[in-house]
Parts: C-alpha cells; structure tokens; sequence
C-alpha cells in the first residue's frame, strides 16, 4: 500500500512515505518551523519514492493533542493535498501514535501515553495492546503532571518526562516516544481497514484543550500553511 503520513504536534516534524514495503522519512525542527518546512519535504519524499499523490491510498496525520499551531499546520496541509490528489484522509490521535512507537522501540504493550501540553499540563491516555490491536480509550485527558495517576503495570512513554522529571508519576517506569511518522504508517493499514478514513473536508484536528487564545505567529503560521496547501505539489515519478 501507499501512504504519506505527517506530525506536527510537537517540537519536531516527522514526515514518511511508504511505497510498497519501502520507507522513506524525515524529521527535523517543527513548532513554528512546520509551516516552512513541512511541503518541502513532503516533496522531497514523494520524488525520492517516485510516487505521485494520486497514488496513494491515504494520506495519514496526527490530528493531536499537540501543539494548535502544528495541528492546524498539518490539517491544512493534509487537506490541501487530498483535495488535490482525490485521495482520503486518517486522522491518527498523536497519543495513539506515541503508544504505538513505544511497543515498536520497547516493547510495551500496557502504556500511558503522556505528551507535554505547556503551561505545565500534559496531555494523557491509557492504551493497551491486545490480539495485534490497540484498545483506545473513548476520552483523553489533560492534567498537571504531579495528578497523573498511573495504574500499575502500564509504562509511562512519551515527550513530557525530560520536562518534568520530578513531578512526572515519580514511581512509574518511563520510555521515550514521540509520534512519529513511521507509527502513523504501523497504524494506518489497519485504521485503514476499518473505515476510519475519511474525505479531506472531515479531516479535523482533536482538540482537549479549549478556549485558548490564538497567538500572533499561530495566526500567521495558520495563514501560510493555507498558502501553502493551495500551491500544486504534484512530483514527478
């Protein structure tokens, strides 16, 4: 199968292509770099691939929790190419995305997955991984890191332990995993499968944080990754 998958939730980009059984990905500075940086490389990709966009079964993104700049980034642009190209859209939560990348790198298979939401807060949800599948949990949350509670035998992985080291679940064990675009990949034949793609119009960020006020370089990155998701991005094969 064919597939573009992006994130842009947190402080890194990650972009992959997957051609048949082949992978090529890329990772480098994200936040308010996404915008820039994130079409360049996806076209870079796609021409190293020698795969067109309307050849891909789906585009994969990480529709969050994360950075609102990054997932309105990634959104625009997800939607400016499959609107383009004609193909459909799956939104894979980061947090499921991050679970999934700490069985690949370590083995897990009970995790709390934790990514760090700023303003001394993270966000977090429980997965676990049964019969070749993930068990998603209906509701994510959002919480100081000294609240969060870990059951016992779940791993805590993710990007929020470095931040806060002490407060963090002091007594749980700890991995570090991000959501990359290589997880979006692992997960996105069988979401795939099960219908959860969906037309580009649909394809929306996920949001646990509300009522925060949109900063002058969020609106401005917002308006280039517009810009940039109407510009044709159709490589040569």
């Amino acid at each position: 199968m064919n597939f573009l998958a992006l994130d842009t939730s947190t402080d890194t980009l990650f972009v992959a292509v997957q051609r048949g059984d082949a992978i090529w990905q890329y990772s480098g500075p994200g936040a308010q770099q996404s915008s820039s940086q994130l079409l360049p490389a996806i076209r870079q990709l796609m021409s190293e691939a020698s795969l067109a966009f309307k050849e891909l079964d789906a585009i994969a993104f990480g529709r969050g929790p994360g950075s609102f700049t990054g997932l309105r980034t990634a959104c625009a642009i997800t939607q400016g190419l499959a609107f383009a190209a004609k193909v459909p859209v799956l939104p894979i939560d980061t947090l499921l995305a991050v679970a999934e990348e700490a069985r690949q790198l370590h083995g897990c298979n009970q995790v709390m997955a934790v990514l760090d939401a700023r303003m001394h807060e993270v966000y977090h949800a429980p997965f676990s991984y049964e019969n070749g599948d993930w068990i998603v949990p209906e509701d994510f949350g959002l919480c100081a890191p000294e609240a969060l509670q870990v059951p016992a035998g779940l791993t805590v992985a993710g990007n929020a332990q470095p931040v806060y080291p002490e407060q963090l679940a002091p007594q749980a064990a700890h991995v570090y995993a991000a959501p990359t675009a290589t997880a979006l990949l692992r997960l996105a034949p069988a979401l795939l499968a099960k219908g959860c793609a969906v037309p580009a119009e649909q394809a929306l960020p996920r949001y646990i944080r509300d009522k925060v006020a949109k900063t002058t370089a969020e609106r401005e990155a917002e308006k280039r990754a517009a810009q940039l998701a109407d510009t044709p991005a159709t490589p040569t094969p």
